[in-house]
């Protein structure tokens, strides 16, 4: 990892850790290192429960995905993570892939539970630390777990935020539509707004992304990394090796 690097992914985890505040309960799902270590930086702070698919060192799913949407329908988990292949202007996230379905285009990993944990869970953060024009299009090709819903369709959750390499949005689901909350370290934002796909707002002066607080970033190459290792092991060597 580049220190240019470390610093992007240290304001993500940054931002990531406030939006955590509050929270009881936090799960973090397959192939995403980033928001586990910005959960495990909430458990430090706050205690929060901390529930990692495939991490055995803290608190355990006996019964792996099923029983993560167990709790989920139960209420009983309040934020959880979400990324893709695409993330468009309206909270959608396409996990399948782009181009005419079925056909030759580029494929993704599959949607699983997406669709449902962004119905039931109450703060879905989205992130993508890819942040450019293929990745955040007006509009998804294909729609794995919707940013908002008809009226009339029973929803718990949803995105409150989309964060990248480059930014931190807030998301309105009234008006199923991204405001630019901050950019981040070596970022403007006229640089974010040419690297966007889709139309958002955005306020006459945009701060500067908060940087982690001396304390986080030591856990992080400390206790955070090594309870990464048994899923995350090249992160948590990255996390060790940054300065």
């Amino acid at each position: 990892m580049t220190g240019t690097d470390a610093a992007r992914r240290e304001a993500m985890i940054a931002a990531v850790v406030r939006r955590l505040e509050g929270c009881r309960t936090v799960a973090v799902g397959a192939s995403s290192p980033m928001p586990a270590a910005a959960s495990l930086l909430a458990r430090a702070r706050w205690d929060t429960r901390v529930l990692m698919l495939g991490n055995d060192r803290l608190d355990r799913f006996t019964e792996g995905g099923r029983e993560l949407f167990d709790l989920a329908a139960q209420g009983r988990i309040d934020a959880f993570f979400l990324s893709g292949g695409q993330i468009d202007g309206a909270g959608n996230v396409n996990l399948l892939g782009v181009g005419d379905l079925p056909g030759d285009g580029q494929r993704f990993p599959g949607s699983f539970g997406s669709p449902y944990l962004a119905m039931l869970v109450p703060r879905l953060i989205l992130f993508r630390e890819e942040h450019s024009l293929r990745t955040l299009p007006e509009r998804v090709d294909a729609i794995s777990a919707p940013g908002t819903s008809p009226p009339g369709v029973y929803r718990r959750g949803g995105p409150v935020a989309l964060i990248t390499g480059r930014a931190v949005f807030a998301f309105d689901p009234a008006r199923a539509r991204f405001t630019l909350e901050s950019v981040n370290p070596g970022e403007t934002a006229r640089g974010v707004r040419a690297a966007t796909g889709f139309s958002y707002d955005e306020a006459s002066d945009v701060p500067i992304s908060p940087p982690l607080e001396e304390a986080d970033r030591a856990r992080l190459r400390g206790q955070v990394a090594d309870d990464l290792d048994p899923v995350y092991p090249r992160f948590a060597r990255a996390l060790r090796a940054a300065s």
